[in-house]
């Protein structure tokens, strides 16, 4: 799946938003860039407009939570550069006493499960590779709560934990692990999926922020950490915007 001698790099939820911004920059950084999503259809068509700029890269249709769909995709590498665990998400904002078990088990599937699933498959190739390179996208829910997050704060929280352990537990080999942590991204679907679809709810989340971060810039930080000399690990690197604070914490121009 890569020319001889191109490093590989895997990019999970390469759909939209984080995933897709990530793949574009690692592809002009030098990787040639496995797309993997649920849909097909974004993705293949990442892959072509990535190709068409004079980059590399592939599309592979994939659902994370599907472990053996995850295992037969593992079998067609030998070695990978880079992997970036990006697929997530978070479903609705109900306090712990309403809150819908349904979605908190989809996020936990989705954000700790999967990201269990896709580096266990390839941390063999990642090993092979001799300098390889696990990232995991979580988030600042997952250092900190808030009102209203329980459920996607517990998902991530499960995400940070499955990064510092992977580190404490391979420390020795030539894989690092990073954790990205961004705080407030303005992207297409993130808060519109939270919210079901309702656009009214989304735009609040966001509502008087001046410059919330974005999907590049998020990717900048990814590709940034992937890129250091292999010998440099950024454990953790919480990006913000600069009108957030904290999580609670958000200048709003109103």
């Amino acid at each position: 799946m890569t020319a001889a001698g191109t490093p590989i790099a895997v990019v999970t939820g390469a759909s939209s938003g984080i995933g897709a911004a990530t793949a574009r920059q690692l592809a002009a950084a030098g990787y040639r860039v496995v797309l993997t999503a649920r849909r097909k259809d974004r993705i293949e068509a990442l892959a072509a407009e990535i190709n068409d700029a004079g980059h590399q890269a592939t599309a592979y249709a994939l659902d994370v939570t599907d472990r053996e769909a995850v295992r037969t995709f593992a079998t067609a590498f030998r070695t990978i550069a880079v992997l970036v665990n990006n697929a997530g998400g978070a479903l609705g904002a109900d306090p712990v006493a309403t809150g819908d078990p349904d979605d908190w088990r989809q996020m936990y599937e989705v954000n700790v499960i999967g990201t269990l699933n896709v580096t266990q498959a390839l941390l063999p190739a990642l090993t092979a590779s001799g300098d390889g390179t696990v990232v995991i996208v979580s988030s600042t829910a997952g250092h900190s709560t808030y009102e209203g997050g329980a459920g996607y704060v517990a998902a991530k929280n499960g995400a940070r934990v499955l990064a510092e352990t992977l580190r404490l537990e391979i420390v020795g080999t030539p894989v690092r692990v990073i954790e990205i942590a961004p705080g407030m991204v303005k992207t297409d679907e993130f808060a519109t999926t939270r919210f079901r679809g309702d656009t009214d709810k989304a735009a609040k989340v966001y509502e008087g922020v001046a410059e919330p971060l974005t999907a590049d810039d998020v990717a900048d930080t990814i590709t940034w950490a992937c890129t250091r000399p292999p010998h440099v690990n950024i454990d953790l690197l919480v990006v913000r915007p600069r009108a957030q604070a904290s999580n609670t914490k958000v200048h709003r121009e109103l």
